[in-house]
């Protein structure tokens, strides 16, 4: 299962990690935490029940649920972009509802684990992915395994800091990355922004729907407005990549969601930028690509973890 703030994605998968069914719903939280959990529960069993596996036969469930999380205790703290869910107990919750054992790791991490496995980190041994969706996540393979840190949370590069004193996170501070490239962020901002006689309004059909899709489009059809705009994007997801390769020195850094949507458009402004702003041993031979599993990866995710801890041999 992957859990995000906008949908919740359901796969079964066998040991090779093969897809047998897959379901997604928007995730309509109610802010009510143990409603929400109770309706994944009853979800869950009614996917299992009407894929026709037999009975008896999962092995465990894994989970990817937005950070931060507290990895002792399986739950999950205070997400941004789950408002409620303040200090909920996902893995216990949903093990005893299922009768299953239960792996719960922070979306983003599992994401990294999912394109490292199955995607665009195929082949490498050190990878940042970043997620740059409704917000931004993080997740470390490092030296081949994935990275979490003590408590779970590594990688949380949405909220490092790209503008001192800058734009009010979710989080509750100034300036973070997730802020100026995160979907929910950026949105705000071009619908405020937005000039009437922008083709981004044309293509949205009104400035309550304008969003970064439509911007992408636009700035592919020389609106300047979205020109701007997408390369205002492009220079603080520089910023934030250029943070992680100086920390990490990965080989391959993993752009997902809104940048492998503007495809070229952002990779060739970024790879630029990041270039000159980090030192040239840790530039000279890194890659940054987009994500390679597409609308796949909520599946992947929490197969990817279930196969890490459960699969038998």
């Amino acid at each position: 299962m992957d859990l995000g703030a906008s949908k919740v994605a359901f796969a079964l998968a066998d040991r090779a990690g093969g897809i047998r069914a897959r379901h997604r719903r928007p995730t309509e939280a109610s802010g009510d935490p143990q409603r929400d959990v109770a309706r994944l529960v009853t979800d869950l069993r009614t996917f299992v029940a009407e894929s026709g596996l037999a009975a008896g036969s999962l092995e465990g469930v894994g989970v990817a649920a937005p950070g931060p999380l507290d990895r002792a205790r399986g739950a999950v703290v205070g997400p941004p972009n789950l408002p409620g869910w303040d200090d909920v107990p996902l893995r216990d919750a949903l093990a005893e509802g299922l009768g299953l054992p239960v792996q719960l790791e922070n979306d983003a991490s599992a994401a990294a684990l999912a394109e490292w496995r199955f995607g665009a980190g195929q082949g490498y041994q050190d990878l940042v992915y970043l997620s740059l969706s409704t917000g931004i996540g993080g997740g470390l393979v490092l030296g081949g395994r994935l990275f979490t840190g003590v408590s779970g949370n590594a990688g949380e590069l949405g909220h490092v800091c790209v503008e001192w004193g800058g734009e009010p996170c979710a989080c509750g501070r100034r300036g973070c990355f997730e802020a100026y490239a995160g979907g929910a962020a950026w949105t705000r901002r071009i619908r405020a922004e937005v000039p009437a006689a922008s083709r981004v309004l044309l293509l949205a059909g009104g400035r309550d729907a304008a969003g970064p899709e439509h911007v992408i489009e636009a700035a592919r059809a020389g609106d300047p407005f979205a020109l701007a705009e997408l390369d205002r994007f492009n220079e603080y997801v520089a910023r934030g990549v250029a943070v992680a390769v100086q920390a990490l020195a990965p080989q391959v850094v993993v752009l997902g969601t809104i940048a492998t949507a503007a495809g070229q458009a952002c990779l060739g402004p970024v790879r630029e930028r990041v270039a000159q702003r980090v030192l040239p041993a840790l530039a000279r031979d890194l890659e940054i690509v987009t994500a390679g599993l597409g609308e796949d990866l909520p599946y992947h995710t929490g197969i990817c973890l279930a196969l890490q801890a459960f699969a038998s041999p």
